[in-house]
């Protein structure tokens, strides 16, 4: 996947799609794969904003049942599954304890999980038995304090375990959209930002894209639209029209925090004076969040404030006092904001996670946009299924029916611990937490890695000395990713930089990788470094 800015300018594409977070990703995939001709533009990287500030999780939303939002839950649930079967290592099941603090709640939550595995009837339509999610189950809670003993200091009447999905690496996940995508013949490209909109009677014509990097223009030219801009919709819309968006977003601000491993291997779920908050295991580590609050600044100036690090850690040892989690147990912390559809709800907590697809053109404005809104990182697939539904209907565009929810994604891999098992056979060269570690990030795609290091052995090398991410995902990252920046490489093509700041020699070794293959200066290669600051300044101590 090379980035081909100047190909913008060449064609009248017969979708162009502004945004490549998750749901823009996924509508590209989609309507590549059909045959359409297809740009995709980000203005930063893929996957940088919402679609990377998660939970991690591919589930069903349980909480959405006291909203009676039965479509959405089961629309949700069904595709847990798919990113199953089409990402079997990226997405994979979890186990779940939710305490309980009285028998009436209890029944009540219990039945709300019965309904739960009802919705998810399918769940077990599977080939690897890994992958299987059972219905959920009354624990003890003499037994919830054996499995986990954080609940020890807390007052249970017992627990609740179910199954939800994890994500490996949300970025990483929506990355092989595009790498599909541009496989079907699309033209993608990051740090590509729409700066203005000529019409052309009531539609509209040519779209300006700056390349953010270089300074270079390109002229979009494209028979549809597709704004899926995410929390920046409404803006896109607003320099689109000229005035104000006709569709209204709430922003919802969640922050995480990463922290030292504080469970034995259960995710936990944990109600807390009228919200609630997960803790979740990933990658010997632990993910608390989320916060949820109206956000009503500037969305390129999301960030996390160490004020904000303090209450959320606060609520957290309140709802959960066995935690006992101090800011001297957090290496990371991360920011993301929910593109929520404004239906008059007044807080962000309660409003719906629905997504919405605007034709403009119904509605009296340009004939050729569509807006795809809302929604969740779980029902992308969907989304977009149903945008280039609409956007073959526009066109009167002889398509291939979708495919998205049976055709594998690139690093799609059968049975993962299988195929573990064979790549730690063929390459024995690399440790097994080298390969574990390739085989998850890349799936199938990971031979082209181990082909790297195998070629150069200097590649083969670990890039830091408490991670087993190698030098050699790095020269990939560049080469066949993409990746523009320091940023990309550490935060979105490897995991680097989410564990809390690398040591200076291994960002070192990065940045002199990346400078060595993209012809960086000394000068550039230090202003990428101090680029990624801001990453970790709501930790440092005053």
């Amino acid at each position: 996947m090379r980035r081909n800015f100047p190909d913008l300018d060449s064609n009248v594409f017969d979708v162009a799609v502004i945004g490549g977070g998750i749901t823009g990703s996924c509508i590209a995939r989609d309507a590549a794969r059909r045959g359409l001709s297809v740009a995709l533009i980000e203005k930063r990287d893929f996957s940088c904003g919402t679609s990377s500030g998660s939970s991690k999780l591919v589930h069903g939303g349980l909480r959405y049942l006291k909203g009676l939002e039965f479509r959405l839950i089961r629309e949700s649930l069904k595709e847990r599954r798919i990113w199953e079967k089409i990402a079997p290592h990226m997405v994979y099941p979890l186990r779940f304890l939710l305490p309980i603090k009285s028998g009436m709640e209890k029944w009540i939550v219990g039945s709300g999980l019965t309904i739960y595995d009802w919705l998810s009837y399918d769940r077990n339509q599977l080939d690897d038995p890994d992958q299987h999610m059972a219905a959920h189950t009354e624990v003890s809670a003499e037994k919830a304090r054996m499995m986990e003993p954080v609940l020890a200091h807390m007052k249970i009447a017992g627990a609740l375990l179910y199954y939800d999905c994890q994500m490996y690496s949300p970025e990483r996940l929506g990355l092989e959209c595009p790498v599909d995508a541009v496989a079907h013949g699309a033209v993608v490209a990051n740090y590509a930002e729409a700066l203005s909109f000529e019409k052309a009677g009531d539609r509209v014509g040519t779209v300006r894209v700056r390349d953010t990097l270089s300074g270079a223009e390109a002229q979009l030219r494209a028979r549809l639209f597709v704004n899926a801009a995410g929390p920046w919709a409404d803006r896109l819309l607003e320099l689109i029209s000229g005035g104000e968006a006709s569709h209204k977003l709430i922003r919802s601000k969640g922050i995480h925090v990463v922290t030292r491993s504080l469970t034995n291997g259960h995710a936990l779920t944990v109600s807390h004076k009228g919200g609630h908050f997960f803790v979740l295991p990933w990658r010997e580590h632990t993910i608390i969040g989320t916060t949820d609050s109206v956000f009503t600044g500037k969305p390129d100036d999301l960030c996390v404030a160490a004020e904000e690090i303090d209450a959320f850690l606060a609520f957290v040892n309140e709802g959960l006092p066995g935690v006992k989690v101090t800011r001297d147990d957090v290496v990371y912390a991360y920011a993301g904001l929910r593109p929520l559809v404004d239906y008059g709800s007044k807080d962000s907590y309660n409003a719906s996670r629905r997504a919405e697809i605007v034709d403009h053109g119904a509605e009296g404005g340009p004939a050729n946009l569509l807006s795809a809104i809302g929604g969740k990182w779980t029902t992308s697939r969907e989304i977009a299924q149903k945008c280039v539904d609409l956007i073959g209907s526009k066109l009167g565009a002889a398509m291939k029916a979708c495919d998205t929810a049976e055709a594998p994604l690139p690093g799609s891999t059968g049975w993962f611990r299988s195929f573990v098992e064979r790549m730690m056979v063929k390459h024995r060269d690399l440790s097994g937490t080298i390969v574990e570690n390739i085989a998850r990030n890349y799936g199938a795609r990971g031979e082209n890695v181990a082909a790297l290091a195998a070629a150069e052995p200097a590649l083969a090398r670990c890039v830091s000395q408490r991670l087993p991410d190698i030098a050699a995902q790095v020269t990939f990252a560049v080469r066949s990713e993409m990746a523009m920046t320091l940023d990309d490489v550490l935060f979105r093509r490897t995991g680097l930089g989410t564990l809390g700041r690398l040591e200076p020699g291994a960002l070192q070794t990065v940045a002199d990788i990346m400078a060595g293959e993209r012809g960086w200066s000394d000068e550039e290669k230090q202003r990428q470094i101090d680029s990624i600051a801001w990453r970790y300044g709501a930790l440092a101590r005053a």
